[in-house]
């Protein structure tokens, strides 16, 4: 890469850290802050869904204006939308307001997320994609470890405390956006420029017209994915504490683990097999680790063990996210930022339905959630071997 592209990298890198670190501060005390303000679980799923289904609605529609209106804008946006609701959400008890921040969040996360990876796609060539996608998706990973660590030694001073410290910490990657982020060169990376979404679609219409694309099958997987990692993690602290009478210590010590393990992988890993072996074929294998994790985590008889298979799982994860990005903007050519707010949309069905389900499965049997995501792993990656087959029968066909 270029000094300007990896300048261009770091910066994008340093917004997705700080946007996700602001929002992973207030993770640890949210449950005492509903506590102290008479409010329960009903209020702390609601919170997940709303930002989630938010993200959702919104996300098809900010990927078009990331193609119509630049990246730029959209990032500097997204950000401003997750500093506002951020301040929202300092300056109110009333629950109410509370979920209007929310609300305001998810849509400053459509915007900001689809846009940072339509910018990677932008000044990065193919052959260099995986490795700006992985490099952004450890900034992710890295601030989903450190955010938690600092909202709980916030929150020994202040409840409210980690609220206005997010707040003014995304305050500041919006000014930094500002200053430092200049608008992508898309010629440099994709030659195919100009968006080809029709102008007038709703946003149900844009999700109906996913199906036709081509890169569809990705997208479920994106869906899958989500689904079975929020339902897992969801999920994961009741069944440590039921099983093997983990602590919080004990839990937060794992999900710390593989918050680092994905750091590692992202930044050293992913790039290095995708040019060995390319996307579809990782596709297809970390599908199966991730299946295997799932199976193994039905027969864990200790803590050590389950700890172990969560590492294989996150592992596993880590590697799909970025590679799943990559191939899907290498194959949006002029709707790049569109297909990564389709991608994000995605995700977020993922995110709404998978902690519900697992919820109400684990009050059944608490290893229903486990089940749930196993079979759902084995029928995509049925589907993504017969989608690479077929695709491998039409490039032979071409020939």
């Amino acid at each position: 890469m270029s000094p300007d592209q990896r300048k261009k990298i770091f910066i994008l890198m340093i917004n997705m850290f700080i946007a996700i670190a602001s929002f992973g501060i207030v993770i640890p005390i949210l449950p005492s802050y509903l506590a102290s303000i008479n409010q329960g679980g009903m209020a702390a799923g609601l919170m997940i869904a709303i930002f989630a289904a938010a993200q959702f609605l919104f996300s098809p529609i900010a990927g078009k204006w990331a193609d119509q209106y630049g990246r730029r804008k959209m990032i500097i946006y997204g950000l401003l939308g997750l500093t506002i609701s951020m301040f929202v959400f300092y300056a109110s008890d009333f629950i109410a307001v509370l979920y209007l921040s929310r609300l305001i969040g998810g849509v400053g996360a459509a915007m900001l997320v689809p846009a940072i990876f339509a910018y990677i796609a932008d000044i990065t060539t193919f052959d260099q994609r995986a490795k700006g996608t992985s490099l952004v998706s450890a900034a992710m990973s890295l601030g989903i470890v450190v955010g938690p660590g600092i909202g709980g030694f916030l929150a020994d001073y202040s409840l409210k405390l980690p609220f206005l410290v997010s707040a003014l910490v995304s305050l500041v990657a919006v000014l930094f956006s500002v200053v430092l982020l200049k608008d992508s060169d898309a010629v440099e990376g994709n030659p195919v420029v100009e968006s080809t979404v029709p102008d007038e679609e709703s946003m149900f219409t844009k999700i109906g017209r996913s199906v036709k694309m081509p890169y569809f099958i990705p997208l479920v997987i994106t869906l899958v994915m989500s689904f079975g990692l929020l339902a897992y993690e969801s999920v994961v602290g009741l069944y440590l504490d039921n099983q093997f009478n983990s602590s919080a210590k004990d839990i937060a010590f794992m999900i710390t683990a593989t918050g680092v393990v994905s750091v590692i992988v992202q930044l050293f890993i992913v790039d290095r097999i995708v040019r060995r072996f390319g996307e579809v074929a990782i596709l297809v294998f970390f599908l199966g680790v991730t299946a295997i994790g799932f199976l193994l985590s039905l027969f864990a008889g200790s803590y050590a063990m389950f700890f172990g298979v969560s590492l294989v799982i996150f592992m596993a994860t880590s590697i799909l996210r970025p590679v799943l990005n990559t191939l899907i903007s290498k194959m949006a050519e002029g709707e790049v930022g569109f297909a990564m707010g389709i991608n994000n949309a995605y995700m977020s069905i993922g995110n709404v339905i998978g902690p519900l389900l697992a919820g109400v499965l684990y009050d059944v049997n608490i290893i229903f959630p486990f089940i749930l995501g196993l079979a759902m792993l084995l029928v995509t990656m049925f589907i993504t071997v017969v989608w690479q087959r077929s695709r491998a029968a039409k490039s032979a066909a071409v020939l």
